[in-house]
């Protein structure tokens, strides 16, 4: 199982030329791909007009999540707040979310954003940058 970041999302989906699609499913092999939530959001805000909405809403219905715990709040909240203790800094606190979910599902997060990289510093995140 690969948890997938809206960084690969972007390129897969925008992908005109098939290289990143190629890439994608070469990563993916015979595994599956789980979304967070935070995905869904970060897709569907970024939709350019209603026929985009509506296409990514349908799309995004029929994929599996990986969903948050209760305790998944206050340990993303801890990464970031370690990371700033350090000097390390990050852009978004959603991708501490994002790396929390995965590190406590125990699979692999694909992803495009130098977020997370900083934040293998400190966690067991099994991170891997997709490239194509």
């Amino acid at each position: 199982m690969i948890l997938v970041d809206t960084s690969v999302w972007v390129d897969v989906l925008r992908d005109k030329e098939g290289n990143a699609t190629f890439a994608f499913r070469k990563v993916l092999g015979d595994r599956v791909s789980v979304l967070a939530r935070f995905t869904q959001l970060e897709l569907l805000q970024g939709a350019k007009n209603e026929y985009e909405w509506r296409r990514l809403d349908e799309y995004l219905s029929s994929q599996y999540y990986l969903e948050a715990l209760e305790s998944t709040w206050k340990n993303a909240a801890r990464i970031y707040y370690e990371l700033r203790r350090k000097g390390l800094t990050i852009t978004s606190p959603i991708d501490c979310c994002i790396a929390q979910i995965a590190i406590e599902n125990d699979v692999i997060l694909l992803h495009r954003d130098q977020d997370f990289t900083t934040i293998a510093k400190i966690r067991p995140l099994n991170a891997q940058y997709f490239k194509y």
